[in-house]
């Protein structure tokens, strides 16, 4: 994409695309990630925290990180990918679509690609980016996540 400005509507409008660019660097997802997590959020379903008990009785053959944990980790999976420049701030605008499609186990590593599927000037000021964001698990063929989001740079 290289690097657009905020403002820059026709510009930005001509990197949309239906092909995301490659993937990022990859973060391991540890179970220690995932107990901090669950202490965090109070989520200690044992299908996370109880590795032993993971081991025996869930489907995916051990703990697996929460779907929340793996959709957290994006800021650091992307950062590397973000070419629009010259914004004072931009916000989490919301998400069009949030989809937890395949497991992310204790000890995998993750990592993410995007692309960007739309532009617009938003009514009161600056400009809405939406941009698709897959999360997969390193040597998996389906995404762990698909997420479409929005965020208004101003």
């Amino acid at each position: 994409m290289g690097l657009i400005a905020f403002d820059d509507i026709p510009a930005l409008e001509a990197s949309i695309s239906e092909e995301y660019g490659p993937w990022g660097d990859p973060v391991t997802v540890t179970q220690e990630m995932i107990n901090q997590f669950a202490d965090m959020t109070g989520d200690h379903q044992w299908i996370h925290v109880d590795v032993q008990r993971a081991a025996k009785e869930s489907p995916f053959g051990g703990p697996i990180a929460h779907g929340f944990l793996t959709l957290s980790l994006i800021p650091g999976l992307v950062s590397g990918s973000q070419q629009i420049t010259g914004y004072a701030n931009a916000t989490n605008f919301g998400a069009e679509s949030l989809r937890f499609l395949s497991p992310v186990p204790s000890g995998s590593s993750v990592h993410a690609r995007t692309r960007l599927a739309s532009v617009s000037v938003h009514p009161r000021g600056g400009t809405l980016v939406t941009r698709d964001i897959e999360v997969g698990v390193v040597g998996s063929e389906r995404p762990a996540l698909v997420y479409r989001m929005q965020l208004l740079y101003r």
